[in-house]
């Protein structure tokens, strides 16, 4: 797959939002132990929000498309991890705008974008065992890629994302209430950085199916 338009990436939208569906759960457990307990609930309803506007707005270009999801996604699940979500796809989208068409740069470049969202308004830096450390090595990863498939492209970021897992442990949570746990979050599983690798996950699995 060298190309994507509008109707592919409403479809890795309803790949995301099914995998936020099937993870709930998991995220929920996760978050439980060091936050709110509301990830699940939060990545499933923003997600979910996201592709039925995708799915009712077929016309808008790419990058537009994405840039509105995340503003759809900020609506509906205005806390912490969904508005850095949200914001993510709005810069990603944005880095995107005009385009007709994406090809493997294009989506490298649009988590690079998203990347940017996250730090400007998390204000997390890498080490800090928050999401940003999963992003670094998937735009790291993809920008690397020097083919043409988006396939390939999105498999790169998926074994970046999981560089950036292994990476975080040894890592302690300083954001949010998980910082309050300090020396225990050291072998525990940030939840929003799970819940990016399973965004990513998602959007590889839909270009294979």
């Amino acid at each position: 797959m060298e190309k994507m338009g509008s109707a592919e990436i409403i479809k890795m939208l309803g790949h995301v939002a099914q995998a936020m569906n099937d993870k709930r759960q998991y995220l929920i457990e996760l978050d439980s132990a060091i936050g709110d307990g509301d990830l699940g609930i939060t990545m499933e309803k923003g997600f979910g929000s996201a592709y039925v506007y995708a799915k009712d707005n077929q016309s808008l270009k790419p990058g537009d498309l994405l840039m509105r999801c995340g503003m759809q996604i900020v609506k509906v699940a205005p806390s912490t991890m969904g508005t850095l979500m949200g914001t993510g796809f709005m810069r990603g989208g944005k880095m995107l705008s005009g385009k007709d068409i994406l090809v493997s740069q294009d989506l490298a470049v649009f988590f690079e974008g998203f990347l940017q969202g996250v730090l400007e308004r998390g204000k997390a830096k890498q080490g800090e065992k928050t999401s940003v450390d999963i992003l670094f090595p998937i735009v790291e990863a993809m920008k690397a890629y020097q083919g043409t498939d988006c396939r390939a492209v999105l498999e790169e970021g998926v074994l970046g994302a999981y560089r950036g897992l292994e990476a975080e442990k040894g890592m302690m949570s300083q954001h949010g209430k998980a910082a309050v746990f300090r020396e225990k979050t050291l072998q525990m599983t940030d939840p929003g950085s799970m819940a990016v690798v399973i965004l990513i996950e998602a959007c590889r699995d839909s270009a294979y199916n």
